[in-house]
């Protein structure tokens, strides 16, 4: 139910997704938008975060979940727990490894002192604090939790620093850099991947009707949903053929349902998040005492706890309106210049 209500529901939105396109569009003065079109920034920032400037930016915007979080976040941070900086043979990307139960928490990361390294060490650490909060309050049987529920906190402090960074902006420029960044999230989570998360169910609906999959047919089924999306037949993007072959390089599809839980999270991380907004004090502790309960329940019964039911279309809806609001701010900055 949660899954089909997803894609319902992202169905339902894609007029805000195109609306984000035609402002690309506009901003990158291209006419023909493209495929590729979709990676370059909105906006170049010229503006560096080393490390301690990312350490301390981040626990500043986490002020809003009150002295407590701060310092528990700001005591681990001191701690040799992070491998911060790309070296010769180490892995790319970045990873929070939480299976040393008794210890705590180990961090990867590549830090090349930029914005997006910045809020790649805030997402980490949304990891982090769950797993010491679920340690903390969980026996090792229930302190690990489903990936249901993984990407709940991460994706509520990436908002919270989002919004933070807006707050603070020098000027109009850089205000636009990180809402522009905002939608891109929101582009390749909240929509790419349930874009994902259609073709693979899709793909199960085709078998269970008795159909035979090919590469080619695959590629059909792909092409459609990839075009619809991106509304290349109203003129929104332009999806060569070329791109109906991208599912072969991703590698989530040889996995069984896993994409779903991205923009599940990314929803569920919203609504905790105006939670926090709305409610002050009483939101931060429901949003820790999720935290709390790790693994300790089924994941979909943990989140209806804290107040968050992803069967019903309603946390999708604002998702999509907080998306809108983010355009219209935009626009407003554009519209002075």
């Amino acid at each position: 139910e949660v899954y089909r209500t997803l894609v319902a529901e992202i169905n339902q939105a894609l007029p805000t997704l195109h609306r984000y396109f035609g402002l690309r569009s506009k901003m990158l003065g291209i006419d023909d938008l493209r495929y590729y079109d979709l990676y370059p920034p909105l906006v170049s920032l010229d503006k560096k975060f080393d490390i301690e400037t990312s350490k301390r930016i981040t626990l500043d915007a986490m002020g809003i979940l009150g002295d407590e979080w701060v310092n528990r976040q700001s005591e681990a941070m001191e701690k040799r727990w992070m491998h911060v900086y790309p070296q010769r043979g180490k892995t790319s990307g970045a990873y929070m490894q939480p299976s040393a139960y008794d210890v705590h928490p180990y961090v990867l990361l590549n830090h090349n002192d930029d914005y997006t390294s910045l809020s790649t060490l805030a997402h980490e650490w949304g990891h982090v604090m769950h797993s010491l909060y679920s340690a903390e309050s969980q026996p090792f049987d229930t302190a690990f939790y489903a990936i249901f529920i993984a990407e709940i906190p991460s994706t509520s402090l990436d908002l919270i620093l989002n919004d933070y960074m807006v707050k603070n902006a020098a000027n109009d420029e850089e205000k636009l850099y990180y809402l522009g960044s905002a939608l891109e999230s929101l582009r390749t989570v909240f929509f790419r991947q349930t874009m994902f998360a259609e073709f693979e169910l899709a793909l199960y609906e085709a078998v269970e009707r008795g159909e035979a999959l090919s590469g080619e047919r695959i590629s059909d089924i792909y092409g459609e949903i990839l075009r619809r999306y991106h509304g290349h037949e109203q003129g929104v993007v332009t999806i060569d053929e070329l791109y109906t072959n991208e599912w072969m390089f991703i590698p989530h599809f040889y996995y069984n349902m896993y994409v779903f839980q991205y923009s599940t999270s990314q929803t569920a991380g919203a609504a905790l998040y105006a939670n926090i907004v709305e409610e002050g004090e009483a939101g931060v502790e429901n949003f820790k005492n999720l935290l709390r309960a790790g693994g300790s329940d089924y994941p979909y019964k943990l989140l209806t706890n804290a107040g968050v039911d992803l069967a019903q279309p309603g946390p999708y809806r604002a998702v999509v309106a907080k998306m809108n609001a983010i355009m219209d701010e935009m626009e407003a900055i554009l519209a002075k210049q």
